[in-house]
């Protein structure tokens, strides 16, 4: 059971690093807008402070589902259902990349 906790705890920590994440973003007075990819140029938005909202609201989304598709991690060894969280991580980040591109960047870009 040990290795199950501490497996299921860093798998919640890093959820709650993404929520906590979020929350800056969308606190945040900088009046810079903040990246989603990484080690690229953060795009030129309109409405910063609405921006960095979407993307807090993304961020926070993403930690509670990352946190809740980890709680397989608590059953008993050896069970089919560690499928879940590596197939759900790779699955809410491809959504989390359709909402940003779809929804989040098209609708704040500088045009």
């Amino acid at each position: 059971m040990e290795g199950r906790l501490m497996a299921f705890v860093i798998w919640t920590i890093i959820g709650v690093l993404f929520i906590i994440m979020g929350i800056y973003d969308m606190k945040s007075k900088k009046t810079k807008s903040f990246g989603f990819w990484a080690n690229a140029d953060v795009i030129l938005v309109e409405d910063v402070k609405g921006y960095n909202r979407a993307l807090g609201r993304l961020w926070c989304v993403y930690g509670v589902l990352f946190t809740l598709i980890g709680l397989p991690l608590l059953d008993e060894q050896n069970t089919g259902l560690i499928i879940i969280p590596i197939l759900g991580a790779m699955f809410i980040s491809i959504a989390a990349m359709m909402v940003y591109v779809v929804g989040i960047e098209s609708k704040y870009r500088k045009r």
